[in-house]
């Protein structure tokens, strides 16, 4: 364990509510000077003997030298351990008035030894203290950025633990096969009777590898509801794109005309399908042109189109299929697909034979984005394509992140080097390093072994106050 004491010596402060008005605002502090500002700052309206930790009191807060009042608050102790850094903790709950918390704030800060927190301290202190591991800690910051409701619960389930409780499952599986391996470099003359290499493989296949992989098969998974897909409205002019996004996003949030070329810039929103966070862009009809602002407007098009993960190429199926259709088609041919064949509510008749023959490789749904009729199919095509047609995982099962997927493809790596091992007859020692490794790896997902500058990354993500 590293040594924090100087690290644990100061008291920090920061607003952990967001910038603006509100009804009420947080200021959270937390360190061995959090009773002293809250007795020289609080004034109680019922004064106790002693503050009682974890109970609210309501008073005011004071200048310190003026006594004049600043705000009417509420104002809570709490003792250590049992706070969220397992530090003594002051949580002032004042009104949302940002300017009246700055002046609160500013009043904490000229304690001695008190300072402003860094972005994600708090976290970063619980952490430290052994509250939370490492994967909790980054939990925290995914509950708090979560684009939808899936997104919430995979960051709950690791918050509790789920990630941690997987983790220490493989990793007692690993440190059980290593002192059968230092028994073994122990007494060299009888490793042949104390390694049971049919033993020793089916335990690191069926209690490691086989967590690991499923780990793994996980992350896909988790980076979707976390990240989200990029999607991107693509077309001929007045095929209608504007309306598909307003139909998708169940407002009018871009304008629609009959007249080509109204769309001059990419308008980006945030939407979720299924579970989805999905951030779709509608971009300026590509054509020919000359006018220099509807060319700026098709350049960024082209800019949006090379960042998508997913594109819904939109047809007009009044006007039918027609040669730019296909060329915007080859335009996008590197990325995935989906072809929409809008304005079925003013065309005659549709054939999506004639479409899904043009392009076999894309699935094609029929939609009015004016009536809403089909856009339940879209979404639902929009949805396989970007989970590639296995859905997502098991809601609330803890996936790892990009973070932990690393560590743990390494690992894998390092204990099927073991397995080999143990295949080739190679000596225990040359065993131990591979199954360290592996050990090494697993500590850096929940912490015991990661660098301070991998931490100190981790945390610089985190918003002031948590």
């Amino acid at each position: 364990m590293r040594d924090f004491s100087d690290f644990n010596e100061s008291t920090i402060a920061a607003i952990a509510t967001p910038p603006g008005a509100g009804g009420i605002g947080i200021i959270r502090v937390s360190g061995p000077q959090s009773a002293v500002i809250l007795q020289q700052l609080f004034q109680p309206k019922n004064p106790p003997h002693n503050f009682i930790s974890h109970k609210l009191y309501l008073g005011a807060i004071v200048h310190p030298k003026t006594r004049a009042v600043i705000d009417e608050v509420l104002a809570v102790y709490m003792r250590a351990p049992q706070t969220y850094t397992r530090e003594d903790v002051v949580e002032i709950h004042g009104h949302g008035s940002y300017l009246l918390l700055q002046e609160i704030l500013a009043q904490i800060l000229t304690f001695p030894a008190t300072r402003l927190a860094e972005p994600g301290e708090f976290t970063k202190r619980a952490f430290l203290n052994g509250r939370i591991d490492l994967t909790q800690a980054e939990a925290v910051a995914e509950l708090l950025c979560a684009k939808t409701k899936e997104g919430a619960n995979l960051a709950v389930s690791q918050l509790r633990g789920g990630l941690h409780g997987e983790i220490w499952k493989i990793r007692d599986a690993l440190v059980a096969v290593r002192a059968i391996m230092e028994v073994a470099i122990d007494f060299p003359d009888e490793d042949v009777e104390i390694l049971d290499v049919p033993a020793l493989k089916a335990k690191l296949g069926g209690e490691v590898q086989e967590p690991l992989a499923l780990l793994l098969a996980r992350a896909d998974g988790g980076k979707i509801i976390r990240e989200g897909v990029s999607v991107v409205i693509l077309g001929r002019p007045n095929v209608g794109k504007s309306s598909l996004l307003n139909c998708l996003l169940r407002e009018e949030r871009a304008i629609v005309t009959d007249l080509p070329g109204t769309t001059r810039d990419t308008i980006e929103e945030c939407l979720d399908i299924k579970g989805v966070p999905v951030r779709i862009v509608d971009t300026a009809g590509i054509r020919e042109t000359v006018e220099a602002v509807e060319e700026i407007g098709i350049r960024r098009a082209r800019q949006k189109l090379g960042e998508a993960d997913l594109v819904l190429l939109v047809l007009d199926g009044v006007e039918g299929l027609l040669a730019e259709d296909r060329t915007l088609f080859e335009v996008a041919a590197d990325k995935k697909v989906v072809v929409v064949v809008n304005k079925i509510d003013r065309a005659r008749s549709v054939d999506l034979g004639l479409y899904e023959e043009a392009f076999p490789a894309a699935p094609v749904v029929a939609i009015s984005a004016t009536t809403g009729e089909g856009i339940h199919n879209l979404e639902d095509a929009v949805y396989n394509a970007a989970t590639g047609g296995h859905g997502l995982q098991e809601p609330g099962v803890a996936a790892p992140n990009v973070r932990h997927a690393a560590a743990l493809q390494r690992a894998l790596a390092a204990v099927q080097q073991v397995g080999e091992g143990l295949a080739a007859g190679l000596p225990p020692d040359l065993l131990a390093i591979d199954l360290q490794a592996a050990l090494a790896f697993l500590g850096d997902i929940v912490g015991e072994t990661t660098t301070d500058d991998v931490l100190d990354m981790i945390f610089a993500e985190f918003c002031l106050g948590k």
